[in-house]
């Protein structure tokens, strides 16, 4: 089954608990605080801050265009689901879900131990998880993570700097033209990329942060009771933006409280659908983390108040095969 898994890996392009929940605290609902405006400022900064994880210096990277999404080691309706879901959602973010046949750009594998496997995965082909060009990764001590612990879930996201209006890659590439050059006797204009600032400002750069891979490793073993439905929202969550596995969103309604608490979790809540139509609507170029704070709970308020994101009881019903 790894072999198959690594079929659809090596297709990808070479580029391109929580604590405890207290009685006390407040839980942010929107229908309660939507009237509130300062309130809700704060709590959309604070849902931001906890689940955004962008390269760091980097701004958050999002998809461009559209995802190719697979799945292995999946019975094939539950593959099938998997990929259907997150590809539905990637359309209502703007974006092309492609048909197969595709290379995969989100690959969703399932596992008996997600552990081993993304250990051996690493150690196998290191060059698909740290690629080498700055900017591109969350880096080697958050691959370790990756490849060790317990977690139901676990991902791993590479993006690329751009540049904002020709589309160039913004850093240099291992093995890129100009990566020998001798820099004594050479010109450091041939050794890496030239970009032409349009901008004069520490809080906007001309480069804009495109997600290229996504890697998420299911471990079947401890998804609990959770259904399929359940899994496939979080996994769309956590392959369409870049979220910090250790977030702590239970103070909130959010998908990302599924295997804590599964039983308030039972989908995409407003709150995480606001985030991903926030992050693909706000302006990319923001760098520094309270500038992208700012700058996505900014676009989570412009949601709301556009009326964004739908109550619940609005979204279409979903089909659940069952349990993965």
């Amino acid at each position: 089954m790894l072999h198959a898994a690594f079929a659809l890996m090596l297709a990808l392009s070479p580029l391109p608990q929580d604590p405890p929940v207290v009685a006390d605290d407040p839980v942010f609902q929107v229908e309660e605080i939507i009237v509130e405006g300062r309130r809700l400022d704060e709590a959309a900064t604070l849902f931001v801050r906890e689940v955004s994880a962008p390269v760091d210096g980097r701004g958050a990277a999002r998809w461009e265009e559209g995802v190719c999404v697979g799945a292995a080691n999946f019975s094939p309706e539950v593959g099938q689901y998997l990929v259907d879901r997150v590809s539905d959602l990637a359309r209502e973010l703007g974006l092309r879900g492609h048909e197969p046949p595709c290379e995969p750009s989100i690959l969703i594998i399932g596992a008996a131990d997600a552990a081993a496997m993304a250990d051996e995965m690493v150690e196998m082909r290191p060059r698909l998880f740290i690629v080498g060009g700055a900017g591109m990764d969350q880096g080697r001590g958050a691959l370790n993570e990756f490849r060790t612990g317990e977690r139901p879930v676990r991902w791993w996201h590479v993006s690329l700097p751009l540049d904002a209006d020709t589309g160039d890659v913004g850093v240099r590439l291992p093995g890129a033209a100009g990566a020998t050059v001798n820099l004594v006797d050479g010109s450091v204009m041939d050794y890496a990329p030239i970009i032409s600032r349009t901008t004069a400002s520490r809080l906007r750069e001309d480069l804009r942060d495109v997600l290229k891979r996504s890697v998420v490793i299911v471990d079947v073993d401890l998804t609990g009771e959770v259904s399929l439905a359940q899994l496939a929202d979080y996994v769309a969550m956590v392959t369409l933006a870049q979220v910090d596995p250790e977030a702590d969103t239970h103070r909130f309604e959010s998908i990302l409280n599924l295997f804590e608490n599964p039983e308030l979790a039972q989908g995409l809540s407003a709150w995480d659908l606001a985030y991903l139509r926030g992050l693909y609507a706000v302006q990319p170029g923001h760098v520094g983390r309270a500038a992208q704070s700012d700058a996505l709970s900014e676009a989570i308020l412009r949601a709301y108040r556009d009326g964004a994101a739908p109550d619940e009881e609005e979204a279409p019903p979903v089909e659940d095969p069952g349990r993965p």
